[in-house]
């Protein structure tokens, strides 16, 4: 639209200048034939002009056009018509326009004796631009209401021809976000039935070979992690077609406290340092639920990408309306040029992301599915080899 806008205003600037300079050019012409045919009339007799005037008083006040002579002094000898110019005669400029009370253009032409040649005074014609004003106003006003009546039409056209064009995008899309919706729910059953299975055969080894353990345990392994998939993938399919609106009031500073407690034996293993600072009344308006979800898969990749002997903080404060929560570590570090992609699905990086650690690619993605659900945002910063630290804004309920 504003490039469509750009054009037709290019072409009004266009067409008006055109028209603006035919006009004038017209209108000059006719003030030139005016005053060629007023000083053929005029002759020097007795050391004075004589004007013989044929013209039609009467035509001229209702063109709106006047005539005035001067003599070679300049001084006014004679005119006839309303819509003179009060300016004086100007004897090096042909064309004059008048702005004050009237708007009058003239044009002054010498006067040349037809016996000897020589000059004998002078004649301008002038004529009121009211008329030439009028045609001009008319003109933007016809120029302006087009190009309204061209955008309204692009408008209206573009919208229905965009929604014709995208509506089997949109299905196709559609089908796709139910497919992976139908397959994640149909495959969780045959999952935890191979999964039993080969839990069921683990626990009772007898007459199992020793090599046949090692294959039923890499099926467990295998069978956790596509069930994992298939939760994930499950859950942004359910956030993608139908937006959790669950709201109820939540103390954000218990989950975060509750998360601590849980993963500090794990960061023990590790001998890593887990500290938290975390407000107290940290209410707001959500899922219990997935707000467990985004934060735990916050600190589980902290906790998978930190060394051991690194340091993890989680803090979490009210700053004005909105509640900020950092998950900061000292682990491996994200490329600058690889920010943009983290939250995208199954995006990994080669240098750190596998699926053998055990991960689905979707661990960022559902959290800011989770953020955004709850009216938030997240943001991360990030060094190679030194650390990140992701950063969350949810809307705090004042409760």
């Amino acid at each position: 639209m504003v490039v469509l806008a750009l054009i037709l205003g290019c072409f009004a600037v266009a067409v008006r200048v055109f028209f603006t300079r035919s006009l004038t050019e017209e209108l000059t012409n006719k003030l030139i034939d005016l005053g060629e045919g007023a000083a053929a009339n005029a002759r020097f007799e007795n050391g004075r002009v004589k004007i013989e005037n044929e013209f039609s008083i009467l035509n001229i006040i209702a063109r709106h056009q006047a005539l005035q002579w001067f003599d070679t002094q300049g001084r006014l000898i004679g005119q006839q018509g309303d819509d003179v110019l009060n300016l004086p005669i100007s004897l090096h400029q042909s064309i004059n326009i008048q702005i004050e009370n009237k708007t009058i253009q003239a044009v002054t032409l010498p006067i040349i004796g037809s016996d000897d040649g020589k000059l004998i005074g002078y004649v301008r014609a002038s004529q009121s631009l009211n008329d030439f004003n009028a045609t001009l106003n008319k003109l933007d006003w016809g120029l302006s209401g087009g190009i309204l009546i061209a955008m309204i039409l692009s408008s209206v056209g573009g919208v229905l021809l965009t929604r014709q064009a995208m509506q089997p995008i949109e299905e196709s899309f559609q089908r796709l976000k139910q497919f992976t919706a139908d397959a994640s729910h149909e495959l969780r059953s045959p999952l935890m039935a191979i999964k039993s299975n080969a839990t069921v055969a683990l626990k009772y080894p007898k007459g199992m070979r020793e090599a046949d353990t090692d294959k039923f345990q890499a099926i467990v392994s295998a069978t956790q992690q596509m069930s994992s998939l298939t939760e994930d993938l499950l859950f942004l399919a359910r956030t993608d077609n139908i937006p959790n609106l669950k709201r109820d009031p939540v103390n954000l500073a218990e989950i975060l406290e509750n998360l601590v407690i849980q993963y500090k034996p794990q960061a023990e293993l590790k001998q890593i340092h887990l500290q938290c600072a975390i407000g107290t009344h940290l209410y707001l308006l959500g899922d219990a639920i997935q707000l467990i979800r985004l934060f735990t898969n916050l600190v589980a990749n902290a906790l998978h990408y930190t060394s051991n002997g690194g340091k993890i903080e989680i803090a979490g404060n009210l700053t004005g309306s909105y509640i900020l929560v950092k998950v900061q570590d000292t682990g491996v570090g994200i490329a600058p040029e690889n920010l943009e992609k983290i939250f995208e699905r199954f995006w990994r990086s080669d240098s750190s992301r596998s699926y053998h650690s055990g991960g689905s690619g979707l661990g960022l993605s559902i959290v800011r599915a989770i953020v955004q659900n709850h009216g938030g945002s997240i943001a991360v910063t990030s060094e190679l080899g030194v650390g990140s630290c992701f950063t969350v804004r949810l809307p705090a309920s004042g409760v």
